[in-house]
């Protein structure tokens, strides 16, 4: 049956949506149509500020503050939602309508076992009645989700689980009560790929299953194209484009979407294709030529884990882990959470002193550096971290942030250090007059370009970059890695670049150290490992990049 004959099971007509303040009303959904039929996914995608969320929260009746849906039409099943009370939507909401939000810790409350959150769900839900009745059910739920062992995760607390059993569990919750349609706000942009598809391919399983139509929300549109028949594409509070997702891929007719495609790393291996062509694949040994500013050699970390009162055990974390970084080039450590990627990156800035091996910046050895030396060295190195909204101090004006560095090294007078700040600032290309302002008034793209600056403002030879990129929509990502690209050509930086996304990996680094479990399991430069990986668990990471399978055509 086609769209034409057959009702839509959520439809969305000239939606507008606006927030009251002092100073006014502001609309930030500015007509918004769309259908989902019954069984059907569909992604909406788009940039931080799109209205992607405000699109799904104008659904379930939960926009934020003053928020609220100003005209138009929101019909499920043919009932309108916007002319229901507030104790009609909060029956839609779980039993009509589920919702998997973002960020499964800040959506899981600490202090609560998962057991309690789960049971609370099916309670309200309507599900089971009864403390035997709801506690079956519970557990049914999490078995659903895919944990083992579900009665005994019952008793666990979000903190003991790792991400993707906290997601698992969030999905468990949003299709307890079968509803007919799940909204998936980014549901895994915070997982490593592996997991994401795990996560993914388990979420369409169920929802399969249960006949359930889905609205995806994600900036990812690889992963978009990968999971949805349909892509809606949204820039400022509009619908810029839509239709099937092989064509918006393929042919995408909108200058912004045009510019989404061209961006998005996970479908960076037909984008960058042409690059490889043109200077040839690269062999370590072309790489290489260079002598090594960074070389780590049988770097081994072990931790004691206690266990009871007065027993410990050894847990090994980094094991053996041998690498070398030529001058001005760039070394992507990869894995998967807990592989000991940023463990390795702690122990190079001298945070963590390793159980043994050698790290050495110029032929010197820093583990047994002195103190006085040591500080000195972190003139020298210098890191970006994922975060740029909890890595910035909310209490210092950009000015004063990036000469942070400048004033604890003794470099310069105010004067000079003033001058310094406007240079940094020129060089990540943010105008001078943001040196007064504050973090909170800038954009995450923004905040990450000011944690660059204050990493370059002692002129490091080393930079290193842990998850600098992945919290970043793909728009600003792009600029983000265009920036580093341009700095690293213009400063002779070298990166050592941490991350669990192999899309980025693609575009960003000439080498690459994938990293299992604490050890090295493969190495080489980035055309040898996208090209010919020789392990199981390279594929798997390259495999697990969402899009990465899918032929674009024209795309460049």
């Amino acid at each position: 049956m086609s769209d034409a004959t057959r009702a839509p099971l959520l439809s969305l007509r000239d939606v507008r949506v606006a927030f009251d303040s002092q100073s006014g009303t502001r609309e930030v959904l500015h007509g918004i149509s769309f259908d989902i039929f019954p069984g059907e996914t569909v992604a909406i995608v788009g940039e931080s500020g799109s209205g992607k969320s405000t699109t799904a929260s104008a659904v379930v009746s939960l926009l934020p503050g003053t928020g609220h849906v100003t005209s138009g039409s929101i019909t499920l099943d043919g009932a309108e939602l916007t002319e229901y009370s507030r104790s009609q939507m909060e029956y839609v909401r779980g039993r009509e309508i589920g919702y998997v939000p973002q960020d499964p810790m800040s959506n899981l409350n600490p202090v609560w076992s998962i057991g309690f959150q789960v049971k609370e769900a099916v309670r309200a839900n309507g599900i089971a009645s009864g403390k035997r009745e709801v506690e079956a059910r519970a557990i049914e739920v999490l078995k659903q989700a895919g944990l083992a062992d579900a009665e005994k995760r019952m008793h666990q607390y979000p903190h003991q689980f790792s991400g993707g059993m906290r997601q698992r569990a969030l999905i468990g919750i949003g299709l307890a009560a079968d509803p007919k349609l799940l909204i998936a706000d980014e549901p895994t942009s915070a997982l490593d790929v592996t997991v994401q598809r795990v996560i993914l391919d388990h979420m369409a399983k169920l929802t399969r299953e249960k006949g359930t139509s889905v609205l995806l929300i994600t900036h990812d549109l690889g992963l978009a194209a990968e999971r949805a028949e349909r892509i809606i594409v949204m820039k400022d509070g509009e619908i810029v484009e839509s239709g099937p997702s092989r064509l918006i891929l393929e042919n995408p007719q909108h200058p912004y979407t045009q510019r989404l495609v061209s961006a998005a790393p996970s479908i960076a291996s037909q984008r960058i294709q042409a690059v490889v062509e043109d200077r040839g694949v690269q062999t370590i040994d072309d790489v290489a030529d260079a002598a090594p500013t960074l070389r780590v050699r049988d770097l081994t970390k072990d931790y004691k884990i206690r266990q009871g009162a007065f027993r410990s055990e050894p847990f090994r974390a980094v094991d053996a882990v041998s690498f070398e970084i030529p001058r001005g080039k760039t070394l992507a450590l990869v894995g998967e959470s807990g592989s000991g990627k940023s463990t390795v990156a702690k122990m190079v800035l001298k945070l963590e002193d390793p159980t043994s091996g050698s790290i050495e910046v110029d032929g010197v050895d820093v583990a047994g550096l002195s103190r006085k030396r040591t500080f000195d060295l972190r003139r020298r190195m210098q890191p970006v971290f994922q975060d740029p909204y909890g890595s910035l101090d909310p209490m210092r004006n950009i000015g004063n942030t990036i000469a942070e560095p400048l004033d604890i090294h003794k470099v310069g007078d105010t004067a000079s250090r003033r001058q310094r700040v406007r240079e940094l600032l020129d060089q990540v290309s943010l105008p001078q007059s943001l040196a007064s302002r504050y973090a909170n008034e800038l954009s995450g793209g923004q905040r990450q370009r000011v944690a660059i600056a204050r990493a370059l403002a002692l002129k490091p030879d080393i930079v290193i970059l842990d998850e600098a990129v992945s919290a970043l929509d793909v728009l600003v990502q792009d600029q983000i890695l265009k920036l580093l690209a341009d700095l690293q050509s213009e400063l002779g930086l070298t990166y050592l670049f941490i991350t669990h996304d192999l899309a980025v990996v693609r575009v960003a680094a000439d080498l690459v150290c994938v990293m299992e479990r604490g050890r090295v399991v493969e190495q080489g430069t980035v055309d040898e490992i996208f090209a010919n990986p020789a392990e199981e668990y390279t594929r798997r990471l390259l495999d697990a990049i969402p899009g990465a399978s899918i032929p674009l055509g024209g795309v460049s």
